[in-house]
């Protein structure tokens, strides 16, 4: 009886796996390891530590908050913005990016990023972002208010008032997007319309009258030399 030859065994070539990001951040983190109800309470805590003004407690609890459920972009734009509003730039920037990357459209996050770039001087990033978001919702007031901020900065005047005067438009009872747009005309030399403008904030806030209160804009977005630029407004206008 003969016997049968060797067989010859079949060369597949190798082939390299590609996979999607999803596969990839699944593989990274499977779905059996997300507690989004843990993770509900830990942004609740957070939130109220951070009302309480313990802003270390605050983000370490979102940091727990955010562990249990990454993919969850709110509870990145909550630990990005208590972040910010500690002064600790970098780190918000990376929370509301990875925000971004789950959600690319998520309004509140390019909202907060765009803040975030604004306050820490990235003008040309806060431009593209809240364009975005403007992008997405036209009516989103805040990108068009802090848009505004941003171009006055890089002395695009004419782009600086076409954003402020939309979001006026979109909030007249708003006295922040007044004051910036009389912020964009006095930068580009018109002191009539600043002052102007100036005054129909003062209408909606009394406390405008005061070199004081001007402070409170930092807070508002205003860089040191805008809230300046204001006081020569409010100067102007004989306050």
């Amino acid at each position: 009886m003969a016997l049968a030859g060797c067989q010859q065994e079949v060369t597949v070539p190798w082939q390299q796996a590609v996979l999607s990001p999803a596969a990839l951040e699944t593989i990274a983190y499977p779905p059996f390891l997300v507690d989004a109800a843990g993770a509900a309470i830990y942004r609740q805590q957070g939130l109220v530590f951070r009302q309480q003004g313990n802003f270390e407690r605050a983000i370490a609890t979102l940091k727990i908050a955010a562990a249990l459920d990454p993919r969850n972009p709110d509870g990145q734009v909550l630990l990005g913005w208590t972040q910010h509003l500690a002064g600790f730039a970098p780190p918000a920037i990376a929370a509301l990016q990875t925000a971004l990357t789950h959600s690319p459209d998520h309004l509140p996050a390019l909202n907060a990023l765009g803040i975030v770039y604004l306050v820490d001087g990235q003008l040309e990033a806060a431009v593209e972002t809240h364009t975005r978001a403007a992008q997405l919702q036209p009516s989103n007031e805040i990108a068009h208010y802090n848009l505004s901020l941003a171009y006055q900065r890089l002395g695009q005047g004419d782009e600086a008032i076409a954003a402020a005067q939309t979001a006026t438009e979109l909030e007249p009872g708003n006295p922040h997007p007044w004051v910036a747009l009389a912020l964009a005309y006095w930068s580009a030399g018109n002191s009539t319309q600043a002052v102007a403008n100036y005054r129909q904030a003062l209408s909606l806030d009394s406390r405008y009258i005061s070199r004081g209160y001007l402070d409170h804009l930092e807070q508002a977005g205003f860089s040191p030399d805008q809230i300046e630029a204001t006081e020569e407004i409010r100067q102007a206008a004989g306050l």
